[in-house]
């Protein structure tokens, strides 16, 4: 049986996808800091391995176009019951606004429901309200505030 083109197939990341990670992120973070093709893949199987993490990937046919990563951390509170974070959403250039990136979005929001998690939390930049417009219209609430501490010397992303 063959596949639509159009239909987005969403499954776990794994570290032969390197290649296609590292296209989508380009569209993320154009001027992010060079990073070695050999560290890189090492640095991208050790994230995969850490547990509660799942990056997925949104792919048509055979090309990537869709991203995130779903931490599930434990908690104490709430009756123990964990929370999640959602990082790197990024869906490439050429695709944008035909909804992959909601059709992702519902996928990490079902395996962080799967796994008992009571919140899931994200993080966009203040002056990105492109993005902040796209997170309220799969659902997320601007309910607090987020605060980030960045290393000495680490520069920040450029929103274009």
């Amino acid at each position: 049986m063959s596949e639509r083109q159009d239909t987005l197939q969403i499954r776990p990341a794994s570290a032969a996808d390197y290649e296609e990670l590292r296209n989508l992120f380009f569209h993320l973070i154009p001027d992010d800091l060079p990073l070695d093709d050999q560290i890189g893949r090492e640095k991208l199987k050790a994230m995969l391995a850490h547990p509660g993490l799942t990056t997925l990937i949104g792919s048509l046919g055979n090309d990537a176009v869709s991203t995130c990563t779903l931490v599930v951390m434990p908690n104490f509170t709430r009756a123990g019951a964990p929370y999640a974070l959602i990082e790197n959403v990024v869906t490439h250039g050429d695709h944008r606004g035909k909804g992959f990136g909601q059709t992702l979005l519902q996928a990490a929001f079902e395996l962080a429901w799967k796994q008992d998690c009571y919140k899931i939390m994200l993080m966009t930049g203040a002056a990105n309200t492109g993005a902040q417009k796209f997170y309220r219209k799969v659902g997320f609430k601007s309910t607090k505030t987020g605060f980030e501490l960045r290393a000495p010397g680490y520069p920040s992303r450029k929103i274009t």
